[in-house]
């Protein structure tokens, strides 16, 4: 058998393309364990759907990764994650075919180095040559050299400079030049850019907010502790806004570690989550003041409070949530409380109607909480949206029928896009004859909420996630 003829290292195969993957033996593992984890969630990401948040801290204690090899691993995950659109944007300038044609082992390892080259202080040479080694053992020698051609190449220009050679331009086409800037998809920066009515400034500060890494925040268990004792044992800072809330400083670590969560005293959840619970409790109602409802109560965070506060007043909650394996989470959560779950569709749950309070923590298209979960704005369709409007309105229906007269609903969704903020509640409230009352009272203390009579939240005005509040009375 003749030998295979030898290439120049450092040039791409046939104009650019990797070589098909052979069999054999590879190299050892390249030892780099804090990008070799970024590299793991990354192909879990793109493998299997999975979330970043939710895979990386398994990896980083799985693989015993602390201080600055965690603090990198990250960095590099959780950016690579949230800037992929503009990521592959450059990188399709750098190839010679269409990237879905690329290997994938090879594309994670090309997003990441793309990343290091244009987001991050690493050195060019320490960022290519790293991804090379880290492509040849999850790929094989053979892709090496056009790894290496790629990232050369995306090195010669920085982000600033490959903007403004791929971005539409500003003036003809605002909402498309902030889109690749921030890297968000066109469509959810339009939808951001219908909530807010602005396709400058505005939207550029709400889109930017998505790209910040968000605090953590802690909702101290009514009746257990007091937002002021949380503050005090966490190092943390009172919310400004919620009268439960403790805001945790960078760098405080796990939050699961600590003791006040242990003991069950606190729980993790977003300060804008926990005003739209309370603010459901803050609505004044006339007779009774008894039965509340949760309607889907998965994974159990807003029932948790509520089944505080309910504790507190003499009320009792139901908790209802479709999917097993989330109402044992909820089971968890409220373990203590006056809150009884319920597997059953929220939109036929078979409960006795006569509720006093409602509320629908509606499944949603979750682009309020892009800076949690930051690979999921290249997930989301536009599509998606449809079904979720249908569901919401159904949901909004049931919650409807099981209210009493005179009582009230809480509709909240982690989404500022108008089809499932107000286009669902309008449409709602119009076919049950339901009064929207002004939500904005049941705020206190909250500015920038607009005219009303819906609450929405923003990171960028108020540090939270994008919830969305409407407050329907039964007539």
């Amino acid at each position: 058998m003749s030998p295979q003829p030898q290439r120049r290292s450092g040039r791409p195969h046939r104009g650019g393309r990797p070589a098909p993957r052979k069999e054999g033996p590879r190299r050892p593992p390249y030892e780099d364990p804090a990008r070799r984890v970024a590299v793991d969630v990354l192909r879990a990401v793109r493998e299997r759907d999975a979330y970043a948040n939710l895979v990386l801290p398994d990896l980083l204690r799985e693989r015993k990764l602390t201080g600055r090899d965690a603090a990198l691993a990250t960095e590099l995950t959780y950016g690579t994650c949230r800037a992929q659109g503009m990521l592959d944007e450059v990188l399709a300038t750098c190839l010679d075919r269409p990237l879905i044609e690329t290997d994938g082992a090879v594309l994670d390892c090309l997003r990441l180095g793309a990343y290091q080259l244009l987001r991050t202080r690493i050195p060019e040479h320490a960022a290519v040559d790293a991804m090379v080694n880290m492509a040849r053992a999850d790929a094989g020698t053979h892709v090496a050299g056009f790894v290496n051609a790629v990232l050369r190449k995306v090195s010669e220009k920085d982000e600033q400079t490959w903007l403004e050679q791929l971005a539409p331009d500003r003036d003809s086409d605002p909402i498309g030049n902030l889109a690749l800037h921030t890297a968000h998809p066109r469509w959810i920066a339009r939808s951001f850019a219908e909530a807010l009515g602005d396709k400058g400034t505005e939207l550029e500060a709400a889109l930017k907010a998505d790209d910040e890494r968000p605090a953590v925040h802690l909702v101290a268990r009514p009746g257990e502790i007091s937002a002021d004792e949380l503050a005090a044992i966490t190092g943390g800072d009172l919310a400004p806004y919620s009268p439960y809330g403790v805001h945790l400083p960078p760098g405080s670590g796990d939050p699961a570690d600590s003791e006040p969560i242990r003991e069950k005293l606190a729980a993790v959840q977003d300060e804008g989550s926990q005003l739209c619970a309370v603010a459901l409790t803050r609505v004044p109602l006339e007779g009774t003041d008894e039965r509340w409802l949760d309607l889907c109560a998965g994974p159990g965070g807003k029932a948790a409070l509520l089944g505080a506060l309910a504790g507190l007043s003499g009320a009792h909650v139901d908790a209802v949530e479709v999917a097993p394996h989330r109402a044992r989470l909820v089971e968890r959560a409220t373990e203590g409380l006056p809150v009884t779950v319920h597997v059953a569709d929220g939109r036929e749950p078979e409960l006795e109607p006569g509720y006093d309070r409602v509320l629908v923590d509606a499944p949603c298209s979750g682009l309020g909480a892009l800076r949690r979960r930051p690979e999921a704005r290249w997930r989301r369709k536009p599509s998606d949206v449809a079904d979720l409007t249908k569901l919401q309105g159904e949901l909004l229906a049931s919650a409807l029928e099981l209210v009493r007269p005179g009582g009230v609903v809480a509709y909240v969704v982690c989404s500022p896009h108008l089809g499932e903020t107000e286009g669902s509640v309008g449409n709602a409230a119009r076919r049950a004859k339901a009064e929207i009352v002004d939500a904005r009272e049941f705020f206190p203390g909250v500015p920038l909420l607009g005219d009303g009579p819906y609450v929405q939240l923003w990171p960028h005005r108020h540090g939270t996630d994008a919830m969305f509040c409407a407050v329907l009375r039964k007539p």
